[in-house]
């Protein structure tokens, strides 16, 4: 419960709350602007911004597993799964932090997106599973992209687990609406 728990903290916390306080500092101090005149395209700079991201997640989840390994954690089941259900949720809380810091004052992106942080991880299904919360909020955390990533890389480390479907598709949706919202809010200056 506690290691799939962690990789779904270090995910969001660098693809959403991270990348959300450095986009928006770096649209206020002109710096997006600036990069947005150069010969990379907007998109490719959104992307790479992205694929930096998934570099640091790389780092994280291989200490992660480590340490929990270290510990004494023997996962089951497959790793491929959980790979793709890192790569959506990465996709879904990046979307989020672009609509975020595109939308809004930098100082207010770093509010916001530290306190939508602490209540994801304190509600969202991150620290406390959602089979261990009452059914009616349990069913409300597995439809936040926090609850479908904790909830999709507990199921995948279980014996003979396959890939947890309405996890991804939750995750599918989030990452979906959040780049619509982006490219339509994202302001560079």
């Amino acid at each position: 419960t506690v290691a799939p728990g962690v990789i779904a903290l270090a995910v969001m916390s660098t693809a959403f709350t991270s990348l959300a306080i450095a986009t928006g500092f770096d649209r206020r101090s002109g710096a997006l602007r600036l990069l947005g005149t150069t010969p990379l395209s907007r998109g490719n700079l959104l992307l790479a911004r992205a694929l930096s991201v998934a570099v640091i997640e790389i780092i994280q989840i291989a200490l992660i597993l480590a340490t929990a390994a270290a510990l004494g954690w023997r996962p089951e089941g497959s790793p491929l799964p959980a790979v793709v259900l890192v790569i959506l949720g990465t996709a879904a809380f990046a979307a989020w932090a672009f609509v975020l810091a595109g939308a809004l004052r930098a100082e207010a992106t770093l509010a916001v997106a530290n306190g939508i942080y602490l209540v994801l991880m304190l509600a969202g299904g991150v620290v406390i599973p959602a089979s261990s919360l009452p059914s009616g909020w349990a069913t409300v955390v597995n439809l936040l992209p926090s609850g479908a990533l904790a909830s999709g890389l507990r199921d995948v480390f279980d014996p003979g687990a396959t890939m947890p479907w309405a996890a991804a598709a939750v995750l599918v949706v989030w990452a979906g609406v959040g780049f619509v919202v982006a490219s339509r809010t994202f302001r560079w200056d």
